[in-house]
Formats: C-alpha cells, structure tokens, sequence
C-alpha cells in the first residue's frame, strides 16, 4: 500500500524508518520531511496545515493510509477536512478527529474530561482575562509551587512552575492580559503541583479496542540535572525502571481503560494514538496531560522495541480491527540523546553543516531538524538529531548514544550528558 507521513521531526523519520521495513508498505511519502526522511522515502514540500495540498497528494500518489505525526493539523481538523472529501471514504487515517483532538488541544477540556470520567489527576481551575482578579486572588490561597498552563497548542512551552506567589500572579498576568502565548493563553489552567517522577504512557486505539506500547521517560530541560528552560525534548529512556509490572496494571485499570470509556461515552471515535504524561506518585498514576499524538523524542525510543509489523498495527487500528493483532516488544532498553542547536530553546541559527554522521555505529540517528538543500545535511531547526541506541542494559544504551552524541559535530552542537543516568541510580 501507499503510505503518507504528515510531519517533519524526529518522531517523523523514526515512522518512516519503522514503516519502510514493513512488506506491506510499497510506496512511501513524507510532507515536509527532513533529509532522514528523504533517505527512506519520497519527501513531498508541502506544509502539513495545508490541508487542500496534502488531500490533492493523497489523490495524486493514492495514498492508501495516513499516518499524522504532529498535533497541529489534528487540532485544526484534517481528519475531518479530509472525511469530506470526494473519494476519501476508504482511505485509512490514524489520528483523531478535532473532537477527539481537544485532549491536547484545550487543556481545559482535558482536564474536565478528566473530572467527568474519575481519571486521577491534580486539582485546578481555569480562569480567563474576565475573571484574572478571581485568578489571582485563587493563586494567593493556594499552596506553592504551582503550576499555569496555556489551554491550547504552546509548542511544548506552554506551561509555567511558579515557585513564588509573585512569580505565578506575574505569570497569570503575562498569559491573560499581555498575551504572552497568543491565543494559547487566552485560558489558563491553574493546577496542583504534584511531587513525583515523570514517564509517558503511549496507546494505540481503533475507538474501542487498544493496545499499550512501551513507555518512555523523556527530558524536557534544557540544563542537565533537569535545569534551565523547557525544551521540546532532550532526550528519552525506554523502558522505564520504575514502571513495574504491577505500577502499569495501575495505569491501564485507573487511566487507560477510563480514558476510552469516557470518549465512547461522549461519542468521540477516537482512531489513532493516546498519549499520556504521568506522575508516578507514591506509586499511584496521576495524570499530568495527554497528547493526541506520539511524542517527540519519546517515539525515537519506543518505535525501536516495537517488534510487530507498525503497518500491520496502523491499518488494524484504522479499520477497527487491533484486537486481531498481537503487539510483542523487545526486551531491550533504547536511549536517545538530542543534539540540539545552539541558542535553543531560544534563537539559533540554521544552515550549519552537519559533519561525521558516517562515523555513527551502532546507533540509529533520527533526523529532526535537517535539511539537504545541496546535497549536504545542515542544521533545519533547534532539535537538530536524535541519536538512539539500543542495548541489553540501560548503561550500555546510554553509554552507545552518548559516543554518538559526541561523534557528530555542527557548530554550537548541544546536548545533555545526564540522559539516563538517573535511571541507572533509581531506588524506590
């Protein structure tokens, strides 16, 4: 079959790397893509939000399946642009419609979701340019630190831990009244926060059957020891040592299995991916948030443990059929590292040549933010390369990605040198 990959990240090119070692998969095509991608595939300059563009390639390559990387074109409603389209009844997508999208895309109404369906989380309320006095005056009786959360779509930067009473009322205003994240930030959630450590939790469903994939533990700052800035990822661990047998059993009874009772219960047919950010708690499952959609670089972990056939999982979930499917993992551990430009989270430069990448063994490098205008791979974005390994032990993965880390070069080539290593020290 045709295939179509919308995105142009490092979650992108570990999909294409993973679906062009299916059979089932004749023809493959990526919109952007990146210069990984074009390595697998056909890549096709088209911007994953134009959606009259991507439904014109689908026609033009018959695209048989659509596998939707990003939250962005979710959000706005491609699946349901799509349905709409003369001659696209049988095509396959795996993603949600923008009704099933509102769990990444309005934090507010995931969080009510939440609520409604008895799914474990903090406490919050969420306040509006009209009642900020109520938000501040909200924020001076509440415990610290505490966190604020632009309701929709910030780029992975949308959320804010206020450690002083100052700090969080400053932020409040900075959100409601300056708009500090654009209509992102036109509600604010205001939330409890919560003491623990962190994994992502991925399911895939077809709106009634699922299957849980591997679990990852990403890092979001940009300074080691979990300092400085949120990033969109530094890097990510699979499995999770903490996520013991017993503590995801916890997850699927308390969170998985709730979750999508209570989208079949609001008449949401939710077709494509679950993600869902954890607090392992005293070794309860709270939810943080979910995601609809893989994540960014958590996929470049979890795709690699992934031994079933990923086409034959996608066109199950598309067609209502991922019970008929039995979904095995390797027992191996994967560990990413994130290059990233210099500067990032904040300005950076791009065009840098990309040097040594030859050099790499033993790792899979995961383009993210890669071009190849002439032939020669530079520097696309602020995420530059994954660099994932996958060993017998979680040391021997880290130990892989981190020379694969230091091989390749560009200028003002960052990364975190800690990936892992908390991990390789936890006790409960």
């Amino acid at each position: 079959m045709n295939i179509l990959i919308l995105g142009s990240g490092g979650r992108e090119h570990a999909f294409a790397w993973k679906i062009s070692q299916s059979p089932l998969c004749d023809a493959l095509f990526v919109a952007p893509g990146n210069a990984g991608t074009a390595e697998l595939a056909t890549n096709l300059p088209i911007a994953f939000t134009d959606f009259e563009a991507v439904a014109e390639a689908i026609r033009e390559h018959k695209i048989d399946l659509l596998l939707v990387g990003p939250e962005e074109p979710l959000v706005k409603g491609i699946v349901d642009y799509l349905r709409q389209q003369p001659g696209m009844a049988d095509l396959r997508i795996v993603g949600p419609d923008a009704q099933g999208a509102q769990l990444e895309g309005s934090k507010d109404f995931s969080k009510s979701f939440m609520q409604r369906h008895g799914i474990p989380t903090a406490a919050s309320q969420t306040f509006t340019a009209d009642t900020l006095n109520e938000g501040l005056a909200y924020l001076e009786s509440h415990t610290l630190p505490i966190v604020l959360k632009a309701d929709g779509l910030a780029a992975g930067k949308g959320v804010i831990i206020a450690e002083t009473l100052a700090e969080a009322q400053n932020a409040l205003r900075d959100m409601l009244s300056e708009g500090r994240f654009g209509e992102a930030g036109n509600k604010v959630v205001v939330e409890q926060f919560l003491k623990g450590i962190e994994l992502s939790v991925f399911v895939l469903t077809d709106g009634v059957n699922y299957k849980i994939l591997p679990e990852a533990k990403d890092y979001k700052r940009i300074g080691e020891g979990d300092t400085g800035p949120n990033t969109g990822g530094m890097g990510a661990v699979s499995p999770v040592v903490f996520a013991t047998e017993a503590f995801m059993r916890k997850v699927e009874d308390k969170v998985v299995k709730p979750t999508l009772a209570g989208l079949q219960q609001e008449g949401i047919r939710y077709v494509g991916f679950i993600f869902v950010g954890l607090m392992n708690t005293k070794s309860e499952p709270v939810v943080i948030e979910y995601n609809a959609r893989m994540g960014d670089p958590e996929t470049e972990v979890v795709l690699p443990r992934i031994q079933t056939d990923f086409v034959e999982l996608l066109v199950a979930a598309a067609d209502g059929e991922l019970d008929k499917v039995n979904l095995q993992v390797l027992p191996q551990t994967a560990v990413t590292t994130v290059l990233v430009s210099g500067g990032y989270p904040d300005a950076y430069e791009k065009g840098k040549v990309i040097s040594a990448l030859d050099l790499v063994i033993e790792v899979t490098p995961f383009h993210a933010g890669t071009a190849a205008p002439n032939g020669q791979v530079v520097t696309n974005g602020g995420r530059v390369l994954a660099m994932t390994a996958i060993a017998n032990s979680l040391e021997n993965a880290v130990r892989r990605s981190q020379e694969a880390a230091r091989t390749v070069q560009f200028e003002g080539k960052q990364y975190r040198k800690d990936i892992g290593l908390d991990l390789i020290r936890y006790s409960d």
